[in-house]
This record gives structure tokens, sequence and C-alpha cells, in this order.
């Protein structure tokens, strides 16, 4: 979590102990602004992130919090340039009551609701979106939708292979805006880049290393996409770890560290299925060894898995099993 966050949260509570010695109130005394807040802000390490963009029968928005239980940030997916789709629809589709009942039971059970923007079949910068209304686009229907925040899943694969630094001026004007709308320790900001955006000299404007040296500290985490690199590539715990190959170098966990992004903040994501993805599914045994593997040197972050219903609570539950047991 970041120092700024941990600062917001620390006054918070400071006048909620405070209140509550010298005037005997509860911290439902406290106003809804400020409850609204600290419902908000962003977790304490390890993240467990799941999302959901798959059509489910008869389902009326997200699932039960039992479904999901052991993993603490659901994802809706998409909102795009264009409007809502899938899950996010879905969300606006369901009514204001069933939205304020879901979020009450997510709260409950300590479960933040997000949005994902963008996906794989959008392309903000190579379509001529404009960075700032993007952002404050978005920030607005977070707000409108009463969500705790938004995941980036930036996949302008063009625009990043370009090589001039335009996608990554794009991202750090559009993350900039959406910090400015959406304020650190009141709302999650993620982003969920592809590991390779992490290699060192492969890509012209630096992709997500220049990313993350422009505006990481904005950032709360992020949900890296350790999939879909190619048929090798991130699937034994050595690979995904510690020494990537040839093709995308230095971007295995300790090594996209190693180039200065903060490790806590590196958040492991694996599909669900081999269904899930192209390439890189790890069975959840494996995966649950090499996030132990991960903890003993020091990181802590968690995991993220694409997607609901293929992954639920038992997925998590044995992905977490040599780590952070459920």
């Amino acid at each position: 979590m970041p120092s700024k966050t941990l600062a917001v949260l620390a006054v918070l509570f400071s006048m909620v102990a405070h209140l509550s010695s010298v005037f005997s109130l509860p911290v439902e005394g406290l106003s809804s602004s400020a409850r609204s807040i600290i419902a908000r802000a962003a977790p304490a390490a390890p993240h467990f992130v799941i999302y959901s963009d798959k059509y489910v029968s008869g389902e009326n928005g997200p699932p039960n919090a039992s479904a999901i239980d052991g993993f603490n940030v659901f994802a809706l997916s998409f909102l795009l340039t264009s409007g809502t789709a899938d899950q996010a629809e879905e969300w606006v589709q369901i009514g204001a009551s069933s939205r304020s009942s879901i979020k009450s039971q997510y709260a409950d059970a300590g479960i933040k609701l997000i949005v994902s923007a963008f996906g794989s079949t959008d392309t903000p910068t190579s379509s001529g979106a404009d960075a700032i209304k993007t952002a404050n686009t978005i920030a607005a229907w977070v707000k409108q939708y009463d969500l705790d925040g938004v995941d980036i899943d930036y996949e302008d694969f063009d625009a990043i292979n370009k090589g001039d630094g335009s996608a990554e001026t794009w991202l750090s004007n559009f993350t900039t805006q959406l910090r400015t709308e959406l304020p650190q320790g009141q709302y999650l900001l993620t982003h969920a880049p592809v590991a390779p955006w992490f290699s060192p000299g492969k890509f012209g404007g630096g992709a997500y290393l220049t990313v993350d040296k422009n505006v990481g500290s904005l950032i709360d985490w992020y949900n890296v996409q350790f999939y879909n690199q190619g048929t090798s590539e991130y699937t034994n715990c050595s690979g995904l770890l510690t020494n990537s190959s040839s093709m995308w170098p230095k971007s295995a966990l300790f090594q996209i560290a190693a180039s200065g992004v903060d490790l806590d903040k590196l958040v492991i994501g694996k599909p669900a299925t081999s269904s899930d993805a192209n390439n890189g599914y790890i069975a959840p045994a494996t995966l649950s060894t090499c996030l132990s593997q991960a903890k003993t040197q020091g990181w802590n972050a968690g995991a993220m898995v694409w997607e609901f219903p293929d992954a639920a609570a038992s997925w998590i539950s044995s992905v977490r099993s040599d780590s952070w047991p459920v």
C-alpha cells in the first residue's frame, strides 16, 4: 500500500479512536463521506483479484460473495471507450437497488468491487481517444455506479510497438487525470499490463517501465498478465519468478522488481484454465508452489485470475494453500 494511502487511513482511524475515547461515539457516528472513504481505501497486500467478463446463465449481477470466498477484489469487465460491455453493462442494467445490496454484501465480505477498462478489443491510443476526456468519463462512471475503483487493462499493442513514446505518454496523462478524479486512498486504481511490457530495451518508448517511472506512485498495484505471451513463457516457477526466456528478457517477477518496479505491487496474473488463455496456464497446485516460493523471498503482492466462473472459491483456495491459506 502506498505511503500516502497509509497516511490517509492513519488520520481517519486516529479520528475514530479519538472520538470514541472522548465522546464515546461508535464508528457509525462518522459522516457518510468518512465511512465511504474508509470502505473504498486500498486494502493491504496480498491482493487476490478475479475478473468477470463471461456471461453466466441465470445471473443477476456479480455472484454471491460466498462463491468467491478467498478473493478480495472483483473486477467487472469491461468499460470501453465506446461505453459499457458485458459485466459492466450488466452492473448498469440490474438497477440501483440490486447494486446497493450487492455492494453491501461485498463490503461485509471484505471484497472490493471495481470495473476494468479497455481490454483486448479496445485500442484507445491508436483510435485517437483523448487521454484526459477518457479519464474523466471513466471516473464519472465509477462514481455514478458506486464502485470502489478501476483497473486499467490497456492492451493497445500497436501503440506500444510503435515505439515512439506516444502510448506511454497517453497512459501517463490518462493515469494522472484519473487520480485527480479518483483520489488515492479513496479509490482503487490498478493497471493490468502484460509481463513483457516490463522487459527493458524491448520497446522504444519503454512500455510499462516508463509508465511506472512516470506515474507508478499513483497506481495501487499491477495485475500482471503472465500469459498469452508464447507457449513456453511463464509456465513454471523458474520462468515465472526468476528467469524469463530470451524472447522477453528480464520479465519474470523478481526481474521486473530488479528493474525498479515495487515488488509488492506485482500481482501474479494467470488464467483459470487452459481454455481461458492461448497459453501460459499453470495448474493451481503448481501455482500455489510458485506463490509460496516467492513469498519466502519477500514478495507478498498476491494473485490475479482470468476469469469467473472458471475460477471461484475452490480455485483461489488451492492457489493460496501454500502461502496464505483461506
